[in-house]
């Protein structure tokens, strides 16, 4: 289970240089409230960043950092994962992220995305889409689990139910059967090569007594053929490498096109910074009608004569803005296309490595051939050692027949285990299992919010919802208040279904305006009376500007104000 402590976070957003701290084990139930701007929305924002590099609502990353201070943006989130205690520290300007384990940084030997994939694989044990359909419901950029694509829905189920395991599984198997292709490839070789030398030791037996000007010639004619075979695939070798000289020189301009991308980017953000500095140019000349240094009057016809250039400035600095962008989506098509000619130039030398190979078999074909037409030349030699030879020869070929038994099983049990992992396999059977518990806790949750009608997700997580009395319904038929009610239903059958897994098992739940719009009294009352069946280990918030009607349904309540342009808690 995710114990999670606290989240702080300081200019961040609205917040300013000293750390805002929420304490999320305080209370089973606790209410944050405050006018529009005042920052309720802000600990989410602060959650998802801190845990997954991105914020709840659909604010870019730059824009995070309070305008104010303009730097040292840091999210902190403390948990606890069974016994161990967890720090995830997270920065911008200057950028950093760091996590703690028990009070020891853990050493960041990758690159960030793989740290990333650390963190939400082996500590959290869940993504971005799965916390915010089990831990966070809200009404910014919240997408609820009905309006998901059926990919998403399936990976938010796999882990809910943490069979994940499955598809990790099925990926070291592609590479387990593709190592076993590579060895029955080299045990045809050699298993070739040997029935060759036993062919060839049978024959050379029978003529050993006289040398015969036949097998010679039939040597000579195996090597002629294996040289023209030779010589083909050398010409082969060259006309791939002209082609690969033709793709080469198709992307000379490479670090070309990469470097004007850098300098239209970098020349791009320059210009949005003048930009900046314009409006801010002309918000003081608006807003100031006396100079604050020498404290003179600024004449009005001074003031609009600036406000007029600068407004000119800026439209020229955006029509620069907009001509950069054309020639930055060119630069993107063409790094595109050097791309997928680069793709080209490298299956052209594996291709090139593949025929390599094949002369290197060749020429030790020839090699052993020609040793052959010497040794016949040069010496009859004693039929009695061939003989020796010949059954050395003959164990040798049972050996690898084994070996080849062995490596077609071993492709079967690969090939089964792979039917096995596929989504149609135990994932499915799984899912299968689960889907009658499922369905009977949204239905629970739904009657008990009052909202009679029978909900069922199939195998591919559609949805068959039928009503007494009326027709079948879709998800897309109902009100928005009926809609909250089986998003909400939905939300805590996943934190149950967790539970029961001990999966992505949590005792937070945040809900973001979910009483402001779509629940009405009578859903918001049976809403809390599930919140208060949670049990002590659930903790939870919800953010409303209805402080007056859920005041007194709440054990704690915070209060998020505006003071001097920044988010305090009251």
């Amino acid at each position: 289970m995710i114990l999670f402590k606290t989240v702080r976070y300081k200019n961040f957003l609205s917040s300013g240089n000293v750390f805002t701290q929420i304490d999320l084990d305080r209370s089973k139930t606790t209410l944050i409230i405050g006018e529009n701007g005042a920052g309720k929305s802000t600990m989410l924002d602060a959650l998802t960043f801190g845990l997954f590099g991105k914020p709840f609502r659909n604010v870019n990353k730059p824009q995070l950092v309070n305008s104010v201070n303009e730097r040292e943006a840091v999210v902190e989130v403390e948990f606890y994962v069974g016994k161990k205690h967890i720090l995830v520290r997270r920065g911008i300007k200057p950028n950093f992220f760091e996590i703690e384990t028990d009070g020891t940084q853990l050493q960041q030997n990758a690159n960030v995305r793989d740290f990333q994939e650390f963190l939400e694989k082996n500590v959290l044990k869940l993504n971005y889409k799965s916390f915010t359909q089990i831990v966070i419901l809200g009404n910014s950029s919240f997408v609820p689990f009905m309006q998901l694509r059926a990919a998403d829905r399936r990976d938010i189920i796999e882990d809910l139910l943490d069979i994940q395991i499955f598809s990790s599984m099925n990926n070291i198997l592609k590479s387990y059967a593709i190592d076993n292709k590579i060895k029955i490839d080299e045990n045809k070789l050699a298993r070739d090569l040997l029935e060759n030398k036993i062919d060839l030791k049978e024959n050379y037996i029978l003529q050993l007594k006289r040398k015969t000007k036949t097998l010679i010639t039939k040597y000579e004619k195996d090597i002629k053929k294996s040289l023209d075979e030779k010589d083909s695939r050398i010409k082969q070798i060259d006309e791939i490498n002209k082609s690969v000289e033709e793709f080469l020189n198709e992307v000379s301009d490479a670090k070309q096109v990469n470097d004007k991308h850098d300098k239209l980017a970098e020349y791009q953000r320059s210009i949005l910074r003048n930009v900046d500095s314009e409006q801010k140019n002309i918000s003081f000349f608006e807003s100031n009608d006396d100079c604050p240094t020498c404290k003179q009057n600024i004449d009005h016809a001074f003031k609009h004569k600036e406000i007029i250039q600068k407004q000119k400035k800026i439209e020229e600095f955006k029509s620069a803005v907009d001509k950069i962008d054309g020639e930055l989506d060119e630069t993107r098509n063409r790094l595109s296309a050097i791309q997928s000619i680069q793709e080209n130039i490298q299956n052209h030398q594996t291709t090139i490595q593949s025929i390599n190979n094949g002369i290197s078999v060749i020429d030790q074909y020839v090699k052993k051939q020609q040793e052959n037409i010497n040794h016949l030349e040069q010496d009859t030699g004693d039929i009695n050692d061939e003989r020796k030879k010949l059954k050395e020869y003959g164990k040798e070929f049972k050996e690898i027949e084994v070996q080849t038994e062995e490596l077609i099983e071993e492709k079967f049990i690969h090939e089964t285990a792979r039917n096995i992992l596929k989504d149609e396999g135990i994932k499915s059977r799984i899912i299968k299992q689960y889907l009658p518990i499922m369905n009977k806790l949204i239905n629970k949750y739904l009657t008990q919010m009052n909202f009679f009608v029978s909900f069922n997700l199939d195998e591919n997580f559609n949805e068959e919802i039928k009503s007494r009395y009326r027709d079948d319904f879709t998800y897309d038929s109902f009100s928005e208040g009926e809609k909250m009610r089986i998003d909400l239903s939905l939300l805590f059958t996943w934190r149950t279904v967790a539970k029961l897994k001990n999966s992505v098992n949590t005792n937070l739940l945040i809900l973001d305006e979910v009483f402001d719009s779509s629940l009405d009294g009578e859903g918001t009352d049976e809403f809390m009376k599930i919140v208060n069946e949670q049990g002590t280990t659930t903790n939870v918030f919800v953010i409303s500007h209805k402080g007056d009607t859920l005041y007194d349904k709440f054990r704690v309540h915070m209060k998020f104000e505006k003071r001097k342009n920044f988010s305090v808690i009251i």
